[in-house]
């Protein structure tokens, strides 16, 4: 089955993740904004007008990412689900 994602270099990768996940290992070049910063840093993300890729450890947190940032209007969010999995599709 092909991946529905449509992530590739010129996409930004927002995780999700903790800090310290984050610390741990991530796809280069991304961003870091823990989930429950998500709702004070809305304006950032509206100003990303290109795809953003939102990834985490396994995909929870990036679904509840997405499904958030969809409700508050963003139509450019994709949930990427894994950062490993992320990290694949655009290397």
């Amino acid at each position: 089955m092909k991946n529905k994602l449509q992530a590739d270099k010129s996409s930004t990768i927002i995780d999700v993740r903790d800090e310290w996940e984050f610390a741990g290992g991530h796809v280069a070049g991304s961003i870091n904004i823990p989930l429950h910063e998500i709702p004070a840093r809305l304006d950032e993300f509206k100003s990303i007008h290109n795809t953003i890729v939102l990834c985490c450890a396994s995909g929870n947190r990036s679904r509840q990412a997405t499904m958030y940032l969809t409700q508050q209007g963003l139509t450019n969010v994709q949930d990427g689900g894994s950062w490993l999995t992320v990290n694949e599709l655009i290397s």
